[in-house]
């Protein structure tokens, strides 16, 4: 059944329903009698929701609006066939300009504030044709500012509707080119966003960090690049402490949180920011849990810029099950995870002590080297781990997959 379009005027500014018994305030704006007593019983500072201009407390001075009672009434009995009561709860109309920038403009007004933000974020639930009008009036931006203010202030109240507001507007301001401006060009927007991260977690509030890390992810995507050198060891340390208790959380806040690192390892100093924060260690357990293959190729992928830093190949090594992880997962993932694999493991030999040729030897990532000299896999694999086999060759020499490998390699 097609939603049936509802007349704007008949659905109090406060509660967005149809109005039962609309009344008339001084300030010339009708509400439903219920909402409107009601502010006008909890209100800190009795403005009008609609004009922010003074109210009186007492109900004497609410005037009830006959002639729209009488059109309401008129309206829901000529659509009683497609059962328009059941359809009131979460209407669709054509959202008000006008009021919903004086909506924005009430987020200035303290009194008015909490009750806004949980409008705005109604209104952004309800319709496509909603958001679409709230990222052209400027309620992208005013959410933004709102979750920067909260990080400046300290303030925690509405950062649950204010980040959910800005997730469903996000691919609409996307599309009219609205949001980069906004979180893209400074590091406030993605300071807030690792301050909360961590309320959250502490908090042990699941949904909101699964909420938090998506935002945070299409931000680092869209965000400048000279800004990326700029993030400091706590973001990497609310990201990498997702990834520490990933049981509470989604697999795809996971994988959001190793796009993150990925998009920002980039630069070798963030690299050891990483690290720092305990990333290699983490990539590691995470991959001994055995998780699907999409997340084996994003941890490969990470690991093999993280190990390209001295620090990134030490906490590797410190690891006691490290190689032997890397190895298993050769020839078993992906042709993607192999290139991968072979590259961390093409660094680490090149700067490996002795204790790390053998522990190489010992659990079995020169047999698989060997293996990938002989399976039917890309020519640049073969010549990628015979140059690593040939680095050590004098320590391995004696090794019996070595001799095998040796034996077979020309055979027709």
């Amino acid at each position: 059944m097609d939603e049936i379009e509802i007349p704007p005027y008949f659905l109090c500014p406060i509660s967005f329903q149809i109005m039962k018994d609309p009344v008339t305030t001084v300030t010339g704006i009708t509400y439903d009698r219920q909402s409107i007593e009601k502010w006008l019983l909890t209100a800190k500072i009795c403005v009008c929701p609609v004009t922010n201009q003074a109210l009186p407390r007492s109900k004497e001075f609410l005037t009830p609006n006959h002639t729209l009672q009488r059109l309401i009434k008129a309206w829901i009995s000529s659509n009683e066939a497609k059962d328009v009561d059941d359809q009131v709860p979460s209407p669709k109309y054509s959202l008000d300009r006008i009021h919903l920038q004086k909506l924005v403009k009430n987020l200035e007004v303290p009194s008015c504030f909490r009750t806004t933000m949980e409008k705005i974020h109604d209104l952004a639930k309800q319709s496509e044709r909603n958001r679409t009008c709230m990222v052209e009036v400027g309620v992208t931006k005013a959410m933004v500012m709102v979750i920067r203010k909260s990080f400046k202030q300290g303030n925690t109240i509405c950062l649950e509707e204010g980040l959910k507001t800005i997730s469903l507007l996000w691919h609409e301001a996307m599309v009219k080119n609205m949001i980069k401006p906004l979180v893209g060009g400074n590091m406030e927007f993605i300071n807030s966003l690792a301050w909360i991260l961590k309320i959250y977690i502490d908090n042990n509030d699941v949904k909101m960090v699964n909420e938090v890390m998506t935002l945070m992810k299409l931000t680092i995507d869209i965000v400048d690049s000279s800004l990326i050198g700029n993030l400091n060891i706590e973001f990497f340390r609310q990201i990498v402490r997702v990834l520490q208790k990933r049981g509470l959380f989604s697999k795809q806040t996971i994988k959001s949180a190793l796009h993150v690192l990925i998009s920002t390892s980039s630069l070798g100093k963030n690299r050891t920011r990483i690290v720092e924060a305990g990333g290699v260690s983490e990539l590691i357990e995470i991959e001994l849990e055995n998780p699907k293959k999409s997340v084996t190729e994003l941890i490969f992928n990470l690991l093999a810029h993280l190990c390209l830093s001295a620090e990134g190949r030490e906490q590797f090594l410190r690891h006691a099950a490290g190689i032997a992880m890397l190895t298993k997962r050769i020839l078993r993932v992906s042709a993607a995870t192999d290139d991968l694999a072979i590259q961390v493991i093409s660094v680490i030999a090149k700067y490996a002590s002795s204790k790390d040729i053998l522990e190489m030897l010992r659990v079995g990532a020169v047999s698989k080297l060997c293996m990938v000299m002989q399976a039917d896999c890309a020519s640049y694999l073969k010549e990628k781990a015979r140059d690593i086999l040939r680095l050590h060759s004098t320590s391995w020499n004696n090794s019996p997959c070595i001799q095998v490998y040796f034996l077979t390699r020309n055979q027709r």
